[in-house]
């Protein structure tokens, strides 16, 4: 029997790889002869950089301005052309110096300063994932990092962070890298949100970073000056279509940059990822597919990593099957999203600390409760079954 292991690690305990060797050690105690595929996986966001690696990627690292300036360890993953750049591992909430949130100040210039690094090794296609950002910045300094000026009525240089962009008189792309022309960018992004406005990044995500009450409505009417400004050096029309596009207010409105600036193309993160990683190819001959996160609910429904599997292996007619953390979905929910059977780490542990503290032996007792299902699934002639 062939079983495919691909799981989304468990934000706090648990990386991808840690839950596919939980899930091999508990499959394995039930199902003598098993064999697994490990296949890496993330949604576009945190974790896709890891899982590139994971797949054969190859890190370059090198230190970038975080989020507030610092200098931060910075790593992107490069493949025959291609290079992922992961917002998180140079903007990211968690590279925060002692977790002080700054919704003002904070930027995107990192980010930048890692796809000039890609491009310096030589690709020519970047994928773009973007999620867990610090920053309400609509991409200024990702764009300022390669080589954009932001100036001020007096012709000075704008400082960095979202809380400056309300005196935006123009913008100089004269010195952008003029090898983004020659590039693919693409942006990979589950969030639907536009730039500016009541669903905007500033008003939905900034609380998030730190912003009061104040600052959103700061950061929001900066985002909007950012968008009028750029039409002036780009196409008025077209700039404003693209704040307004779905996806354009991702990681803190670098969506909008990514789109308007870098010529990005916006696709679903982990149809970007599964591609990247050879999920697809991984299906052939499999029996079976285990996936998982730390949470299945109703965000998990609009593009989260065990969708983007389920719906991949329901085309190639492979069962599925989901450990995680939780479930808030029904079992019907469950059902018509393609799972065969879900066990979620509460049912053996409803403690949520001691259930994080102890989650790979968890996650190895959630796959043997999921072996005899499988089985049964796989193999309705009852030929097969678990050893005791």
């Amino acid at each position: 029997m062939l079983v495919v292991i691909a799981s989304d690690k468990f934000k706090g305990s648990l990386t991808g790889a840690q839950v596919a060797r939980a899930v091999e050690t508990g499959l394995g105690r039930k199902i003598p002869g098993l064999r697994t595929r490990v296949v890496p996986v993330a949604d576009g966001g945190e974790g896709t950089l890891s899982a590139a690696l994971e797949a054969g990627f190859l890190a370059r690292e090198l230190a970038v301005a975080g989020p507030t300036g610092e200098p931060v360890p910075g790593s992107i993953g490069l493949r025959e052309g291609t290079a992922v750049v992961e917002l998180a591992t140079a903007s990211g909430l968690d590279l925060l110096p002692d977790g002080t949130k700054d919704p003002l100040g904070a930027t995107s210039y990192g980010t930048g300063e890692l796809i000039a690094a890609a491009l310096d090794a030589g690709a020519r296609e970047i994928v773009l994932g973007v999620g867990g950002s610090a920053c309400t910045d609509g991409g200024a300094g990702m764009i300022q990092a390669l080589g954009a000026r932001l100036l001020d009525a007096s012709g000075a240089e704008l400082p960095r962070g979202g809380g400056a962009l309300g005196n935006l008189a123009s913008v100089d792309l004269g010195g952008l890298d003029p090898r983004i022309a020659e590039s693919t960018v693409v942006l990979a992004a589950d969030v639907d949100n536009p730039l500016t406005g009541p669903n905007g990044a500033a008003v939905v995500f900034g609380p998030q970073k730190g912003a009061t009450r104040q600052d959103v409505e700061l950061l929001d009417a900066g985002l909007a000056n950012f968008a009028r400004v750029l039409g002036l050096a780009l196409d008025a029309d077209k700039v404003a279509a693209q704040a307004a596009a779905p996806g354009a207010g991702a990681a803190g409105g670098v969506g909008f940059a990514a789109l308007a600036v870098l010529g990005a193309t916006r696709r679903r993160g982990i149809d970007v990822v599964l591609e990247l990683t050879g999920l697809e190819r991984a299906l052939e001959g499999a029996d079976a597919v285990i996936t998982g996160e730390g949470s299945l609910d109703s965000q998990s429904l609009e593009g989260k990593t065990p969708i983007g599997v389920a719906e991949l292996a329901a085309r190639h007619s492979v069962p599925v099957f989901a450990i995680c953390g939780r479930t808030l979905l029904g079992a019907e929910e469950l059902k018509a999203a393609g799972f065969v059977h879900v066990v979620s780490l509460h049912e053996l542990e409803p403690d949520v600390r001691r259930s994080m503290d102890n989650a790979e032996a968890l996650v190895a007792q959630a796959a043997e409760r999921i072996a005899p299902v499988l089985l049964r699934t796989t193999d309705p002639s009852g030929l097969n079954t678990v050893t005791s």
